[in-house]
């Protein structure tokens, strides 16, 4: 619910505060005072265009305000958390927009700068504006096709859902079969480039590492006389002559020397320093005795290498071709079989693929027959309670028809779809077209509404229309900008009896012209300009019930200042209090029977 708005710099408004009820408000003034501006203002919290052009002369920004009860856990509340935005002290949530003179904009939620998206989103939930560009709107077949979704509610919403679940899987597989029969030689020949690889890298089959380790090995066997060498030079130091080994000119033999000089000398600090020779000659042995093992090892492999350099050759032919060593050649071949087994252009594949097209066909084409049924269904409902409610808005012999009928498909129509023995177009929304029909008077022709509807009726259609769904519409606040326009005399009474209605589960915020309407409302705010220094100012005041009287005489016949005008204005205000308690008292015995 939207409890308060502020309004500064925009249009003719200098600053007001709107404290709205949660029930009906409405807002009137004088042709010029500003009153659009307060519907102008909810657009901008909506997250709607901002205009440079709405900014006050001679200010340098507009600014609206809007403080919200959000209830918790609610979708509003969710973007509100999502955008991380801060609750008020008081729990309520404060959104705003800013336009400068230059026309660039700024949006804040919750003390949080957001993009105007998020107030779009959080509009979404909490808010629908209705004008005359939303009668317009209604005249569009996808318009009229939600309404009567919503009207319908579960019914139609689950078969929705089923037909949009197996429509996109239908969807994904004719697309893929479309795409591989049209592409089969390219995919063919994608196919045979990756079996010719993966031919080729079995033939060899190469291991991970090996042509590291074949590197290795290659050059320890060409380079087996350095190395025999090296390691023969290493084995003579730590042993001395291999001719004469107890000639002590080894390493070994030298240490061994130095622990018998210590180990028999009189002082202990020499003594003390055997052990570490001994240590060190331990060491040595071990070492020596690997260099033998690989002297007796090392041997001149003259086929050995042959092998090595030939299957070196092999794995070079791989990493050319594939990768730059050989565990990117396995990678290639482990992405390339995993490649192959979605490019199986077989005629086994095709028809498997067109085999499960067709079964989805059926599937889709028995969920769209169900989701007409229920449409038809609701729409035999929803035109007999907006024809009720036409004939309490003074339209007592107009009727309004739903039609749904099957939209056929084009021979150009990529999803067209066999449901019985026609080709419809399986669109994202079912194969329906919704189609309004107005019929003027009994006897008349129904025709689609645009072509026989008014101005006037339109507006009493639409309000009809939001009446009968109000029980299915979660947004908790509706605001109406001039939709009595074009209407007068009772029906207007009657608009402001349904517009009190809805205020009884929804906050209702009007814009109007008709007293008849005005007189309905819970809280009446009105817009008043002055002009001092050749600038005009508007602000918003709340009347008081005293001036509520005058503003209604003003606004039946400008009679504000005669005694007729007033008593007029007070015999309006008490037919709408009585029918408003009337409806109350109604509502109250009925739910006793209950």
């Amino acid at each position: 619910m939207l409890a308060e708005m502020r309004i500064q710099g925009l249009g003719v408004i200098d600053e007001a505060t709107l404290q709205l009820d949660p029930g009906f408000t409405v807002v009137t003034g004088e042709t010029g005072a500003g009153k659009t501006m307060v519907v102008t203002g909810l657009h901008l919290l909506s997250g709607g265009r901002a205009e440079a052009s709405r900014v006050r002369s001679g200010a340098s920004r507009a600014v609206v305000e809007g403080r919200f009860h959000v209830p918790p856990k609610s979708p509003a509340a969710q973007v509100a958390v999502d955008a991380a935005a801060e609750p008020d002290e008081d729990g309520s949530l404060i959104a705003l927009r800013t336009v400068g003179s230059d026309g660039r904009s700024r949006a804040h939620l919750g003390g949080r700068s957001v993009p105007v998206g998020v107030l779009a989103e959080l509009a979404e939930n909490l808010i629908a504006v209705h004008g005359q560009n939303d009668q317009l709107r209604l005249l569009h077949p996808v318009e009229q096709r939600s309404v009567l979704d919503t009207f319908a509610g579960d019914s139609v919403a689950k078969a929705l859902a089923e037909y949009r679940s197996t429509r996109a899987e239908w969807i994904e597989v004719a697309e893929e079969l479309r795409e591989r029969t049209a592409k089969a030689r390219d995919l063919a020949k994608q196919a045979e480039m990756l079996q010719h690889g993966l031919q080729e890298i079995e033939a060899v089959d190469p291991k991970p590492g090996e042509d590291a380790e074949l590197v290795d090995e290659a050059r320890r066997l060409a380079d087996v006389d350095q190395l025999r060498e090296a390691a023969s030079g290493a084995h003579f130091s730590l042993s001395g002559s291999p001719d004469d080994p107890s000639d002590g000119t080894g390493a070994m033999g030298l240490i061994d020397e130095a622990r018998r000089r210590l180990s028999s000398s009189e002082d202990p600090k020499l003594r003390d320093l055997e052990p570490r020779l001994a240590e060190a000659a331990v060491l040595l042995s071990d070492v020596n005795n690997e260099l033998s093992s690989y002297l007796e090892g090392l041997e001149a492999d003259p086929a050995r290498l042959e092998q090595v350099l030939a299957r070196q050759a092999e794995l070079k032919m791989l990493t050319r071709k594939y990768a730059t060593d050989i565990d990117g050649v396995l990678a290639w071949a482990a992405d390339a079989a995993q490649q192959l087994t979605g490019l199986d252009t077989s005629e086994e594949a095709l028809a498997e693929l067109a085999r499960r097209r067709d079964a989805l066909a059926l599937d889709l084409a028995r969920h769209a027959a169900t989701l007409t049924e229920e449409r038809e269904r609701a729409a035999q409902d929803l035109s007999q309670e907006v024809t009720a409610e036409l004939a309490g808005l003074a339209m007592g012999s107009a009727g309004i028809e739903v039609a749904v009928r099957p939209r056929l498909a084009s021979d150009e129509d990529t999803h067209a779809l066999r449901v019985g023995s026609v080709m419809l177009s399986a669109g994202p929304d079912g194969v329906d077209e919704v189609e309004l029909r107005l019929k003027a008077h009994d006897g008349a022709q129904a025709l689609p509404v645009h072509k026989a509807a008014s101005g006037g009726e339109l507006s009493r259609v639409m309000l009809a229309i939001e009446v009968v769904l109000a029980h299915a519409d979660p947004v908790p606040t509706m605001v109406f900008d001039e939709v009595d326009a074009g209407v007068g005399g009772r029906a207007a009474i009657e608009i402001g009896r349904r517009l009190a209605r809805l205020a009884r589960t929804h906050q209702v915020v009007v814009v109007t012209h008709l007293a008849q309407v005005a007189a309905f409302a819970d809280r009446h705010l009105v817009v008043d300009k002055s002009a001092t220094g050749g600038l005009t100012r508007s602000g918003v005041k709340v009347l008081s019930e005293q001036d509520r009287v005058v503003e209604l005489a003003r606004m039946l016949a400008g009679m504000e200042s005669t005694e007729t005008g007033r008593a007029h204005a007070e015999e309006l205000l008490a037919v709408a209090e009585a029918a408003k308690k009337e409806a109350i008292n109604g509502k109250k015995s009925r739910r006793k029977r209950s």
